[in-house]
């Protein structure tokens, strides 16, 4: 009798162990700022088209395996996205100044491994996550018919509560980081290297609505 106790325990232990949720998918939406200082010695106008594309739309969605306890390990893909159309002035090769009007569309994408750190298999409600990437950042730019493009190395960081309306779904608020740098750039097919003053900073703040389908 008490080994057919035992072996009952066991089986239950064992499915138990069967039925949790091993992979995650959690896709978000919200909002970003990138933190790069516009220059000082610009026009008003130029001020106004670059802050246009200092804020846009930030999207991203991982995927995780719950290898033990709290850890889990995965890949993230993250897109940013922002334009903005004005009069912009510069200084032309004769000291003269020209003003145009410009249409300008950004794109900042990442993707890279994964690692997460939650309490997804904890009883409470409440679900907490952290998690980190690094990989590839990259910068697509188009102003009119000038096309650039530039990558490096970067970093994906978020933190996020949420609330777990069933255990399959959970969703809630996350706040996080995108960070990468780049010294050089192609435009239309010809590499420019920017000087330390020209590099462009991609970093960005970000807050957005997460949701968490747990399989």
């Amino acid at each position: 009798m008490i080994k057919k106790i035992t072996l009952l325990g066991m089986f239950s232990i064992s499915m138990l162990s069967l039925a949790q949720q091993k992979i995650s998918i959690i896709p978000s939406v919200g909002y970003a700022w990138r933190v790069a200082k516009t220059p000082a010695n610009i026009s008003r106008d130029t001020k106004n088209y670059i802050k246009g594309l200092k804020s846009g739309v930030n999207f991203d969605i991982s995927a995780y395996y719950n290898v033990k306890g709290n850890i889990n390990l995965g890949v993230k893909y993250s897109n940013y996205s922002a334009s903005s159309n004005g009069r912009i002035s510069v200084l032309d090769n004769n000291g003269q100044v020209v003003s145009a009007n410009v249409s300008t569309k950004d794109n900042i994408s990442f993707f890279g491994p994964a690692f997460m750190y939650s309490n997804f298999n904890d009883e409470s409600k409440h679900k907490f996550y952290y998690d980190v990437a690094l990989g590839a950042i990259t910068y697509t730019t188009k102003t009119g018919t000038v096309k650039g493009k530039g990558s490096n190395l970067g970093l994906d960081a978020n933190f996020a509560y949420q609330y777990a309306l069933s255990k399959y779904f959970f969703i809630g608020p996350k706040v996080g980081l995108t960070a990468g740098t780049l010294s050089k750039m192609t435009f239309n097919g010809n590499t420019v290297n920017l000087g330390d003053d020209e590099k462009e900073g991609l970093t960005r703040l970000s807050l957005s609505a997460a949701a968490t389908f747990r399989f």
